[in-house]
């Protein structure tokens, strides 16, 4: 460990888990400023990589750096159930930090998490910004509207309005605060996760590949009576694109993973609401159709088998049998 943070994090042993596929120079920054912070290791899940990643990965020499190569793709869900896994099996660590390859701290995050009050919180997420310095909107914490009266009537009055989304996640004035917020649900980038919670409720669902992954781990820790919070003064960066509301997925096979993976998730999110808020987000999908020309009749078989699986939840989709559909229904 280095810094001056190191003596600070003695007692809380620190591990960072990354999931990266074809990102070579995304992980590349990531790593470097992971290992100028002061955590005791580094684990990397290379989801088989063709771009160099792994020979890279492999070339490096700084023994905090662990690198684990699955036999295929995993995902990034399957890479994070996989590397959170490796860290708990390797280093026994107090608290695990989860980020994609294209996600990194600010310099002095990793000490800045070592001066919140962590005592009564057993998962505190970051606040995570875009390189330009915005709030990164696809990264924004949440509660969760059907647990909470005031949540669900401004989600229910913004949904009217064309808001939605703001009546259920944080605001901008939350990232200002000098306090750590509760929560119900965060992402995966800038996710600290304590011993307690994996002993509780295990790993994230691989089995879900992308999608969703975060939003599920984050509510089975809510429902086994375990705290979140928004800590805004630990700071990520994610350089992604600008988040928008997506009217098309390509490839093709991320239909597949969004609609069944959200469906599950809203259900797991409502609860008892669930029957009547289904016919809702369903017909949005069907009407999603009309932005995929000709290619809509692919849309809404790939959108079928989707909210099949995931009414029924099913998980065992493997990622080559999907493109392997997606290749067979682009043939009829």
């Amino acid at each position: 460990m280095r810094g001056d943070g190191a003596q600070l994090l003695i007692e809380q042993r620190l591990v960072a888990v990354v999931a990266t596929y074809n990102r070579l120079s995304e992980v590349q920054e990531t790593l470097a400023r992971l290992l100028n912070e002061p955590c005791e290791a580094v684990v990397v899940v290379d989801n088989g990589s063709s771009d160099g990643t792994r020979e890279w990965l492999s070339a490096q020499s700084d023994p905090r750096l662990l690198p684990v190569f699955p036999k295929e793709n995993l995902g990034g869900a399957g890479g994070f159930e996989l590397g959170i896994h490796v860290a708990m099996e390797a280093y026994d660590p107090d608290w695990v930090v989860v980020m994609d390859d294209d996600a990194r701290p600010f310099s002095g995050a990793f000490v800045d998490f070592s001066h919140v009050a962590r005592e009564g919180w057993d998962v505190l997420a970051a606040a995570v910004y875009y390189p330009d310095g915005h709030i990164c909107e696809m990264n924004r914490p949440s509660r969760n509207p059907f647990w909470h009266g005031t949540e669900f009537l401004k989600t229910l009055l913004g949904t009217l309005l064309g808001q939605g989304r703001k009546g259920f996640h944080v605001s901008d004035q939350a990232y200002g605060a000098q306090m750590t917020l509760p929560i119900d649900a965060a992402s995966f980038v800038g996710m600290f996760i304590s011993r307690k919670v994996i002993e509780s409720i295990g790993t994230p669902i691989g089995e879900l590949f992308i999608y969703g992954d975060d939003v599920l781990y984050s509510l089975h820790a809510r429902q086994a009576g375990l705290d979140i919070g928004f800590a805004p003064q630990i700071r990520f960066e994610h350089a992604c694109s600008t988040f928008s509301e997506r009217k098309t997925y390509t490839p093709y096979w991320k239909i597949y993973y969004n609609y069944r993976n959200g469906l599950i998730t809203y259900r797991e999110a409502s609860g008892r609401w669930f029957p009547l808020i289904a016919p809702v987000f369903l017909t949005k999908w069907l009407l999603n159709g009309r932005h995929y020309g000709q290619d809509k009749g692919l849309y809404y078989r790939l959108l079928w088998r989707a909210v099949k699986d995931g009414f029924f939840h099913r998980l065992d989709m493997k990622h080559d049998d999907l493109l392997a559909l997606v290749d067979a229904l682009k043939s009829r």
